[in-house]
């Protein structure tokens, strides 16, 4: 079997009913399964769809071929929001200091995923989002407003605020709230953002934002794709 030269991190969390695997370097590129080997080959099978998202602003990304391209890092025991679908764990490394071409990085990865998300919304738009096996899953404008009021949600997690207008387009306002998002994120790692918040809980850091932030993006974006009809 032959591995890739540069072999991608990885790392697992592993709750009691559902399996991450999440890309350290990579931003939005994460994939679940029931065990870590599924995990991982979902991983794998959605390399080139992430490429895709990367294509125009990080073009030196080539997804991997095999799951013998990525190396296993890292292994946490997951949460039980692990089990309901969400990448949980804030990791060690997470607190290390950020440097301005990663955080330069990191603006580049989050507005392709922003763009992908765009792109997929507007291609659904008029069009029907099929169902789950039991009849759920949000509908198209329900989706959008979800992925707005998680934005906030992970804004004010790592210290930020933006005030909206709740009855506008809800794409239309993502624009606004992404650009709060951009300037919190940079006085967040320039130190500007105290760590813990005013009634003592502590803040998301940077690398754990960007990569929940990310992943929670492009999940909807792919959503979207797989469900229109």
């Amino acid at each position: 079997m032959t591995h890739a030269a540069n072999p991608i991190e990885v790392y697992v969390e592993m709750g009691q009913k559902r399996a991450f695997a999440v890309a350290l370097d990579w931003p939005g590129w994460a994939r679940s399964g029931r065990d870590e080997e599924s995990a991982l080959q979902t991983l794998v099978d959605y390399g080139p769809r992430y490429e895709r998202v990367l294509q125009r602003a990080l073009p030196g990304f080539r997804a991997p071929s095999a799951v013998a391209d990525l190396v296993v890092v890292e292994r946490q025991p997951g949460t039980a929001t692990t089990d309901f679908g969400a990448p949980d764990l804030a990791l060690a490394r997470d607190e290390v200091p950020v440097e301005p071409g990663e955080l330069e990085r990191w603006q580049t990865i989050l507005r392709a995923c922003w763009d992908a998300f765009d792109r997929a919304a507007r291609a659904a738009q008029g069009k029907t989002l099929s169902k789950g096996p039991r009849g759920g899953g949000r509908d198209l404008p329900k989706m959008i407003e979800h992925v707005r009021d998680v934005d906030l949600s992970y804004l004010r997690a790592l210290g930020g605020t933006a005030k909206i207008d709740k009855a506008a387009d809800p794409l239309h306002v993502l624009p606004q709230v992404r650009e709060t998002i951009l300037e919190t994120l940079t006085r967040a790692v320039n130190g500007e953002i105290e760590p813990y918040g005013p009634r003592g809980g502590k803040r998301w850091t940077p690398r754990y934002f960007v990569r929940r932030l990310a992943w929670h993006e492009l999940d909807h974006a792919w959503e979207i794709e797989d469900r229109v009809q």
